[in-house]
């Protein structure tokens, strides 16, 4: 009797444990909740805001000035890409997540230990490719866009959660989230787009401990092989296949911006949906790898005038 106790009780304190855990990071998601909103109402916020606007990559990007532009005074013409018609009712066919429906104590486990979840649902994915066999730039055209201080942050950003809530203040509409590339990964893996206090809470508990179990290459590689490309494409290789028809370490720098340019509004820049939304799109990127060092200035001007072929 007295050997079975021993286990029982390590089993009653980890569970303690993981209860303990999970109410703190709830109390920490609060009180950065707070901490933003307050500094909003409090004079000292414009002077913060102007630090957080410096590091803010495509925000407020000037209109971008293309070769082809300069050499024929003219606007980008994709009359000459072949395009794929839209499909009447796409956005609609894009099927609906479902967020799991796990029991509390479940629940508790994934938030303290997200690793194993992790780990099956990335036996579920097809096609899945290594953060190996993808072109560098690929990944340096999607943290230019998505998330420059990526390889900083544990998770969440501070800096683009402020000046997310700035420029959606200043617009007086929704413009700009603040998702790091992890919350979106864990969103993609596990989570609804339901914006709730509950469901965001989640969120930021779930990459907080993702950042622990996973380094960043890890995030990242689940990450492209988990995102929505729109047409129906989802993960790297089916886009690249499906927009190029390129293994995705064929892709050139070019091609790479395009497709990093697509998780934002996939629905709507899909270059099969409106090819001159996409080229412009892709102008964003290919300004923002320039601006953070990702690819020299020969190289940006080479990538803007690049033809675009479409695999249809």
């Amino acid at each position: 009797m007295s050997k079975d106790n021993p286990p029982k009780t390590r089993r009653s304190f980890r569970v303690i444990f993981k209860i303990i855990k999970f109410v703190f990071a709830m109390i920490l998601t609060f009180l950065i909740s707070f901490a933003v909103t307050l500094a909003i109402k409090t004079d000292n916020f414009g002077i913060f805001a102007e630090d957080v606007e410096e590091k803010s990559p495509v925000s407020n990007a000037p209109e971008i000035e293309t070769l082809f532009d300069e050499q024929n005074n003219q606007p980008f013409d994709p009359a000459k890409y072949e395009e794929k018609p839209a499909v009447e009712g796409e956005q609609e066919q894009i099927p609906r997540r479902e967020e799991e429906k796990l029991g509390v104590l479940d629940t508790i486990n994934r938030m303290t230990s997200i690793k194993p979840a992790v780990d099956e649902k990335i036996k579920t994915i097809p096609n899945y490719v290594t953060i190996d066999k993808m072109p560098k730039l690929l990944l340096q055209a999607v943290i230019s866009v998505e998330d420059t201080r990526f390889y900083n942050h544990k998770g969440f950003d501070i800096f683009g959660i402020a000046r997310a809530i700035l420029v959606n203040v200043e617009a007086g509409e929704i413009q700009e989230g603040a998702s790091t590339i992890t919350q979106q990964t864990v969103k993609n893996l596990f989570l609804t787009s339901d914006q709730t206090f509950t469901r965001k809470a989640e969120e930021l508990i779930l990459s907080m401990n993702m950042e622990k179990d996973f380094d960043k290459d890890k995030i990242l590689e689940i990450y492209l092989n988990s995102i929505y490309f729109g047409s129906n494409f989802y993960g790297i290789y089916d886009a690249a296949q499906g927009y190029f028809g390129k293994e995705p370490n064929e892709l050139t720098i070019a091609e790479c911006a395009m497709l990093a340019g697509l998780p934002n509004a996939p629905s709507v820049y899909s270059p099969y949906v409106d090819f001159h939304l996409a080229k412009e799109r892709q102008l964003v990127v290919i300004n923002a790898m320039e601006k953070f060092g990702a690819i020299s200035k020969s190289e940006a001007e080479n990538a803007r005038i690049e033809e675009i072929v479409l695999a249809h």
